[in-house]
C-alpha cells in the first residue's frame, strides 16, 4: 500500500478492519441515509447522512480528530463529504473503497437490520422504468411520450457529470425511505467523540 499522504483518498476494507483494532481515535461517518444505515452499518460507526453533512460541515469538522474514513454505499457520497470536509479544514479523511457492502464481503464486523433497498438501486429501478414506460408509451400511445426517455437520459448524464443526484435526493423523501428518523444536527454531533487535543 503507498504511503499515507493527503492525496490519497481511498482505504482499502482490509486496512479499515486493521486501522479499528489498532487505532483508538478512529472515527467511521456513515454519510448514507438513516434508512440505509439501519439496514446495514459498520459496527461503531456514525451516521451524518450527507446533507446534514453538508449543512454543518464546520460544526462536523470541529469533532473530528486526524483519523476520520467516510462510508457509503459505493463511495459517491463519501467523496462528496470528505471535499466538503477538506474545505474545513479536515485534508486527512479516507474513503473506503467499496463502501459497507465491500467491507461486510471482505469480512469486517457489521450491523444487520431491517431490510431496505439503498438508495442508489432505487434510483436505477426509477430510471430504468422511466425509461421502459417512455419507450412503451411512445410506441403504444403517443410518440411523443419517448421524450420522457430522453429526459431521464439527459437527467442521468447532468448527473454524472455534475455528481449531483436530483431523483436520489427525490427519492430520499419517499415514505419508505423514512422508515428510520434522520439524525438532527444536535444529535449528529453530539454522538462523536470530542477530537483529541
Amino acid at each position: 500500500m503507498a504511503p499515507e499522504t493527503s492525496t490519497v483518498t481511498a482505504l482499502d476494507p482490509q486496512t479499515l478492519r486493521d486501522w479499528m483494532n489498532r487505532h483508538e481515535d478512529l472515527i467511521v461517518l456513515d454519510v448514507r441515509s438513516a434508512a440505509e444505515f439501519e439496514t446495514l452499518h459498520i459496527r461503531g460507526s456514525y451516521n451524518v447522512p450527507l446533507p446534514l453533512l453538508s449543512e454543518h460541515t464546520d460544526e462536523l469538522a470541529e469533532r473530528l480528530g486526524a483519523r476520520v474514513v467516510l462510508v457509503c454505499q459505493s463511495g459517491v457520497r463519501a467523496e462528496q463529504a470528505r471535499q466538503r470536509l477538506g474545505t474545513a479544514g479536515i485534508g486527512s479523511a479516507r474513503v473506503l473503497a467499496g463502501g459497507v457492502p465491500g467491507f461486510a464481503a471482505a469480512g469486517g464486523d457489521v450491523v444487520r437490520g431491517a431490510q431496505h433497498w439503498d438508495l442508489e438501486r432505487q434510483v436505477r429501478m426509477a430510471a430504468g422504468t422511466l425509461v421502459v414506460g417512455g419507450l412503451l408509451a411512445g410506441k403504444f400511445i403517443s410518440p411523443k411520450l419517448r421524450l420522457l426517455a430522453g429526459a431521464i437520459g439527459t437527467g442521468l448524464t447532468f448527473s454524472a457529470a455534475t455528481n449531483t443526484c436530483a431523483m436520489g435526493k427525490a427519492l430520499a423523501r419517499m415514505p419508505w425511505n423514512k422508515t428510520a428518523a434522520e439524525p438532527t444536527a444536535e444529535s449528529a454531533i453530539r454522538q462523536l467523540p470530542a477530537a483529541s487535543a
